[in-house]
């Protein structure tokens, strides 16, 4: 239930959540497909995107 558009992409966009120790992460997408962004906490660079609810 989403009252404002602007604030579910505010909310859910460049979000990534770490594989590993599962925390989270704002970064631009195409620098998570490439690899060049790791996690702070456990330097992992296994990231998916946060889900939708």
């Amino acid at each position: 239930m989403v009252k404002f558009e602007e604030a579910a992409i505010r909310k859910q966009k460049n979000v990534f959540i770490c594989r590993s120790c599962k925390s989270k992460i704002r970064a631009p997408s195409l620098k998570v497909a490439q690899k060049k962004v790791s996690c702070r906490s456990c330097d992992s660079k296994k990231l998916r995107p946060k889900r939708k609810k």
